[in-house]
């Protein structure tokens, strides 16, 4: 009972194998091995499951699989060859040959061998030249940039960029981290030299790139605590590489060795993950050093967001976020909590302080239960209390910056740190002080807070009149500008429901007047007006608002040159501008059965202005791309800040799906550089925002050449994204749109065929295939019928068992004209590359002649010679098949088409009666024809 389930299991994980269902044949052959099959059955299933480790490129797998069978049986030829295969792509070339050169020996007439042995001689070969040529190379690099004499010359310089771009190639890489090159690297680093250090750190950066030994050793040789006090250098082209090679390290760390020779690696490591902590350790204490510069402290700040927070939330292990709030979190908040620079202070950023608050939310997201986030409160609370209370006023002024950095951040932490006794009264004290530094801290806290839902009615009841006094009385722009924002946030509260209007008829024209005013004021600092493009983003919730400030070109090209300056703070309240402006929030029409009954029940209705409707938002989208919308959003896609979260990124996705919802404005969006940005948007973000900008890149790829909109290597990035629309998650207008998208590439090139299926799609086209609607089922057919020009998809169609060739056949009879073309092309193209196929199709329904011949018979010419190739295939395909053909009605139609005009239909009639003739099937008429 159980040899014959173990056959059966692996006969049956060699059908799916064949059918390119990698996965099912992997569970048979577990399955199988689970049943004590005998030692020769082992070493077939292991070798089987090495090859379908090698189609799933889990090549690791796959030579464990092939070594496991060889232990079986020695003599395993094929188990031999599949471990070479797999060496071969693990870069272990010279283990790889003696696989080959058993395989040759133990079958030296075999030609594949042969072959495959002759390319891995020459690339062992290619490997050696260029490992002795790069020998001396090195060395000579090394001694013109560590020459004294040669300071600032072109050959310096041209040796700095030749050592980087060695680095980047593994081979170069081992061999100057070979070459002592960590040690000489560090000489660089030693000299001071902003173009030395710039070089030595990006040459650092190839050495430590995916290899988690050579990242130990350096940190060795040049200490962590060295590497990250560069962050902290007041130069910001080498902060930034020094915060680049940091990245490549802790990814090193964190991800294990994807080069190099294994075995190696854990001789040197012990525990990764207390270098992990060494480095973050140091992150932290960097945090809060007095002398390292600003950019130094974003930088670090930017590494700790990217690090230490889980990156999914399947992964059941924060516990470097614990360590880290439990080390660091007072270090996080004293740079929230710092105030604009004084003398011994730290020196800050615009952007520190957001950075400092997305932290904290990443850290505080992060936490999986009550009692892990009540310690987080508890730690934030007695951190404010010891500078509330003792310190003066100057304590009480850091405590409320912190508590205005967390209600930015974790708004819970800030909700509570508020609730404080005595904060809320400072803070409204505060708002009437003579110093501008303490009223702008105590204004933004005010700001802060009205957002959120607790305090807004407590503001709305008590800040108001205190805003409008400090807007009217103020001298200082800096303070009237805050309060403006402030009281633009309180008349936003009713969202985008007309009927609700928190200030009288006009007020809210004005404030986003003046909020235009000092947006278009540029002598006034950028910081500043920044706080003019937050005002903006709640006012542009009122139609009037949106309509009035897309007519001011001043105003939205004042917008734009401000997302692309250095105050990246300011890009999610531009973001959100726009959003408001396109009407890409989720709207949903309300029922108006549910209108009635609440109106009868006496509730609240929301209401929709006039002026946001269809015809109103097209135009608006009009006149934000002609004022260049489209390059603005892309500079801010291309932002490296923390502040470009994953919030602000569902934002532009949701702007750009609005931009391109017009199919006559989807040309200015490419030829602005649209699809560029979209990639990343879909690749990174939250799930509606991948999900928007995919949808986006789906109406582009549909509409313009994808060759032209995604040029190079981008077209292979878009495949991806396309897939996620097919998941049932999604609507049907996202599945519909992506199935033709793929459709468009499908039909481009044989590597973008491949990259589909690598993906996996053709299960879900297939799924889709079936639907109901008539436009889904339509446009899965065209795909799969492009898809069917690779030979994997051919082999599918040809496989025993399914009903691919069936559904193609029935489809090419139905009713709809749109849907018939792809299956009857489909069917074409088959039946000329794949003869065995043309015997299937009398088997598969008994309609079969009645299809043929409606195709035939239609008055699309199109579908005429579709059908028509289909026939001459399977006339062509068997003499049997021809006879059929012959005997109904097919051979008087034929006749017919065959007299016609000279078309591509009569060629393909005529040949199909020739063929007939040839058989013996049918006699020529009497003038030969």
């Amino acid at each position: 009972m159980t040899a014959s389930s173990v056959e059966q299991l692996r006969k049956d994980g060699n059908e799916l194998f064949k059918c390119g269902d990698y996965e099912g044949a992997l569970t048979a052959y577990t399955q199988a091995l689970g049943l004590g099959a005998t030692p020769q059955d082992q070493a077939i299933l292991h070798r089987n499951r090495a090859a379908c480790h090698l189609k799933l490129e889990d090549y690791e797998k796959a030579e464990t699989e092939a070594t496991k069978a060889i232990e079986k049986d020695g003599g395993d030829i094929k188990a031999l060859y599949r471990r070479s295969q797999a060496l071969e792509k693990l870069g272990r070339l010279d283990q790889a040959v003696l696989d080959l050169q058993r395989c040759v020996s133990l079958e030296p007439k075999n030609k594949v061998f042969q072959e495959a042995l002759r390319n891995i001689a020459g690339q062992i070969q290619e490997k050696v030249r260029y490992m002795s040529s790069t020998d001396a190379k090195v060395e000579q690099m090394f001694q013109i940039l560590l020459d004294p004499q040669e300071k600032g010359t072109e050959k310096k310089q041209k040796a700095s960029q030749n050592l980087v771009v060695l680095a980047r190639e593994d081979a170069g890489a081992e061999k100057i981290f070979r070459s002592n090159g960590v040690q000489l690297l560090q000489r660089l680093l030693d000299t001071g030299e902003p173009d030395l250090m710039l070089a030595a750190l990006r040459t650092l950066v190839g050495i430590c790139s995916e290899h988690q030994s050579r990242t130990v050793a350096t940190l060795s040789v040049l200490g962590t605590r060295r590497v990250v006090s560069m962050l902290g250098v007041e130069n910001q082209a080498v902060s930034l590489a020094a915060c680049h090679l940091l990245q490549v390290m802790f990814d090193a760390l964190k991800e294990g060795v994807k080069k190099g020779f294994r075995g190696k690696e854990g001789a040197i490591i012990v525990d990764p993950a207390r270098e992990l902590k060494v480095l973050i350790s140091n992150l932290l204490e960097l945090l809060t050093e007095v002398g390292v510069s600003g950019q130094g402290r974003d930088n670090a700040l930017t590494l700790l967001i990217k690090v230490v927070p889980r990156k999914s939330p399947k992964d059941p292990n924060n516990s470097l976020t614990l360590w880290v709030i439990d080390q660091g979190l007072k270090k996080i908040l004293e740079v929230g909590g710092s105030v604009q620079d004084p003398p011994g202070e730290l020196t800050v950023t615009a952007n520190s302080r957001m950075s400092a608050s997305i932290l904290l939310s990443k850290l505080f997201d992060d936490l999986k239960c009550d009692a892990e986030r009540e310690n987080f409160h508890r730690l934030c609370e007695n951190y404010i209390k010891s500078w509330f209370e003792g310190h003066g006023l100057a304590g009480k002024l850091r405590a409320i910056q912190t508590v205005s950095c967390l209600l930015q951040g974790p708004c819970d932490a800030g909700n509570r740190a508020l609730e404080l006794n005595g904060v809320m009264e400072s803070v409204i004290a505060l708002c009437a002080s003579e110093q501008e530094e303490e009223q702008l801290v105590a204004v933004e806290t005010l700001i802060h807070a009205a957002g959120k839902a607790k305090r807004a009615s407590f503001i709305t009841a008590n800040g108001v009149s205190l805003l409008k006094d400090l807007y009217k009385r103020s001298e200082k722009d800096s303070i009237r500008i805050r309060a403006l924002v402030g009281l633009c946030k309180l008349g936003s509260a009713g969202g985008t429901d007309f009927s609700m209007k928190q200030f009288a008829e006009g007020s809210t024209l004005k404030l986003a007047k003046q909020c235009r005013k000092w947006l278009c004021n540029d002598q006034m600092d950028v910081g500043t007006r920044r706080w003019a493009v937050e005002g903006l983003a709640y006012l542009t919730f009122d139609a009037d608002v949106k309509e009035e400030f897309v007519e001011d070109a001043a105003a939205l090209k004042a917008l734009f040159q401000l997302s692309k300056s250095e105050e990246r703070s300011v890009l999610f309240a531009v973001a959100s501008a726009l959003v408001n402006c396109t009407n890409s929030y989720d709207y949903e029409e309300p029922d108006p059965k549910m209108v009635e009954l609440a109106k009868y029940a006496k509730q609240h209705v929301p209401e929709q202005h006039p002026k946001d409707k269809p015809s109103f938002v097209r135009a608006r989208v009009k006149k934000l791309l002609a004022a260049g919308v489209v390059s603005a959003m892309t500079c801010m896609v291309k932002t490296e800040s923390p502040v470009l979260t994953s919030s602000c990124r569902e934002l532009l996705s949701r702007v750009f799906l609005a931009l391109v919802e017009e199919v006559e404005d989807r040309g200015t969006v490419v030829a602005q550089g649209g699809g560029k940005a979209l990639l990343p948007l879909a690749l990174e973000g939250t799930d509606v925002g991948q999900t928007k900008a995919a949808q986006a890149l789906a109406k582009l790829t549909i509409t313009s050449n994808p060759e032209m909109t995604f040029p190079g290597e981008r077209i292979y990035e878009v495949v991806r994204p396309l897939i996620s629309l097919l998941h049932l998650n999604c609507s049907g207008l996202q599945n519909f749109e992506a199935l033709m998208a793929l459709t468009n590439l499908a039909g481009i090139s044989e590597r973008l065929r491949q990259k589909i299926l690598k993906e996996k799609a053709v299960p879900m086209i297939e799924g889709y295939m079936f639907e109901e609607h008539e436009m889904l089922r339509r446009a899965a057919t065209e795909c799969m019928c492009n898809l069917a020009m690779s030979k994997e998809v051919q082999d599918l169609f040809e496989a025993t068992g399914n009903d691919r060739l069936k559904l193609l056949v029935l489809y090419s009879g139905e009713d709809d004209e749109l849907l018939r073309r792809a299956p009857a092309g489909g069917l074409a193209m088959l039946t000329s590359t794949r003869p065995s196929l043309c015997s299937r199709i009398p088997q598969v329904t008994t309609h079969w002649l009645e299809i043929l011949q409606a195709l035939l018979l239609s008055p699309s010419q199109e579908l005429q010679h579709r059908g028509a190739v289909v026939v001459l295939n399977m006339v062509e395909a068997s003499r049997e098949i021809a006879s059929t053909l012959m005997e109904s009605e097919v051979l008087e139609i034929l006749s017919v088409l065959a007299k016609d005009e000279e078309t591509p239909v009569t060629r393909a009639a005529t040949a199909c009666l020739g063929k007939a003739v040839e058989y013996g099937l049918i006699k020529p008429s009497q003038d030969g024809k």
